[in-house]
């Protein structure tokens, strides 16, 4: 869909070029013990290796540190490059550009109805991604109208224990539930809303998020706002990874690293699943992952081998100097590097990186740097592509 000119169309296309992810750091550990569970040596007696439950992924506790990043500038050509770079962006994260343009439509009206809410586009992508994979789900597409080829009812999502955790009744490209659509529902164009277009979609998603005053831009405030979309750890949990990697690539205004993307994504999805010592993850016939099986995996799955413990990660990839910014994909170490690195996680921009932590905790999201930590570093997979 090619947008025309005039002042809206240019006000959309740098709504999409804004990567101001409007989320703050979060502490999202899950009873944060030790981080030395991993070994080369047996688990520790009775260790627990049961699959977890939906509630051992805890809803993320926000601190009260702001750390989004700031908003990048924008190219000042013509407009149709502002819409080549939109076209780009879609492309690099794999997001229709139907559905991109639905995003900014929605971050540009409640940007003029509401504009201390500070909602990003990023954050309705996070939604997309996580709900229905931007409208894909069951090989659907997004029309050029903004309606779905098929219409979307409910998605039946389980966690990895098996329990149901999507929201009953939920229907259309962002899964919003009735009581969302009937409170908040509204469309662009000042028609009748369609649950199955995606412009009403995310403009009511964002009326809901943006309710009540919310600023998104505080850690607080987004966990609140997107809550009432869906008040369950593992759509939280997925919904905050996918908007820090789509701010952390949209904000750098080049092409991401293909592997980095790929191996971020690939941990993403495993978000939820259990710690398991010595995991290497369901597509080896395990239950779970320990946390350098997650990163072997991540980064098998795009095709880079890694040593299998943190501690030969460290030692076999390449360091990243400790003044230099962190880049999608970055390994990030624990531990002392001349005894033992005993835990790895994987960054995904916005300080923050996805983990197996321990046992009895799952797969997730949280600040990779915390006070008193034994941080040893950071290294490169994709350095010597």
């Amino acid at each position: 869909m090619r947008a025309g000119g005039g002042p809206r169309t240019r006000r959309l296309l740098l709504a999409v070029m804004s990567a101001v992810v409007a989320v703050s750091v979060f502490v999202v550990a899950l009873r944060f013990t030790s981080r030395d569970a991993e070994s080369t040596a047996a688990p520790p007696p009775n260790a627990d290796r049961s699959a977890v439950t939906s509630s051992e992924l805890s809803t993320p506790p926000p601190t009260s540190t702001s750390a989004a990043p700031p908003a990048s500038s924008v190219p000042s050509t013509s407009e149709l490059r502002f819409e080549e770079w939109v076209d780009d962006v879609a492309d690099w994260l794999d997001i229709p550009r139907r559905a991109m343009y639905a995003y900014a439509t929605a971050t540009v009206t409640l940007g003029d109805e509401q504009p201390d809410c500070h909602l990003s586009w990023v954050t309705l992508a996070g939604v997309g991604r996580t709900t229905t994979d931007h409208g894909r789900v069951n090989d659907g597409t997004v029309s050029e109208d903004g309606t779905m080829s098929e219409p979307i009812d409910t998605v039946e999502v389980r966690d990895f224990a098996g329990d149901l955790v999507s929201a009953p009744g939920a229907a259309g490209p962002l899964q919003l539930s009735p009581e969302v659509w009937e409170s908040f529902q509204a469309s662009p164009t000042g028609g009748t809303p369609d649950i199955q277009n995606i412009d009403d979609a995310a403009l009511t998603a964002g009326r809901a998020m943006c309710a009540d005053g919310r600023d998104l831009s505080d850690g607080d405030g987004w966990l609140d706002g997107v809550s009432v979309l869906q008040d369950e750890p593992l759509f939280l949990h997925r919904v905050l990874a996918t908007a820090n990697i789509y701010g952390t690539v949209g904000e750098s205004r080049s092409k991401p690293n293909t592997a980095a993307l790929q191996a971020v994504m690939f941990a993403v999805d495993k978000i939820g699943l259990p710690y398991v010592w010595g995991g290497n993850g369901e597509e080896a016939g395990h239950d779970g992952f320990d946390c350098s099986g997650l990163t072997t995996a991540a980064y098998g799955s795009a095709g880079i081998s890694l040593m299998r413990t943190a501690h030969t990660q460290y030692h076999s990839v390449p360091l990243v100097p400790a003044d230099e910014e962190l880049q999608l994909g970055d390994l990030v170490f624990f531990g002392d590097p001349a005894t033992k690195i005993h835990h790895v996680g994987i960054y995904i921009g916005n300080r923050q990186m996805i983990d197996a932590p321990t046992f009895g905790q799952a797969v997730q999201v949280h600040n990779y740097r915390k006070p008193g930590d034994n941080y040893a570093g950071a290294g490169r997979p994709t350095a010597e592509q």
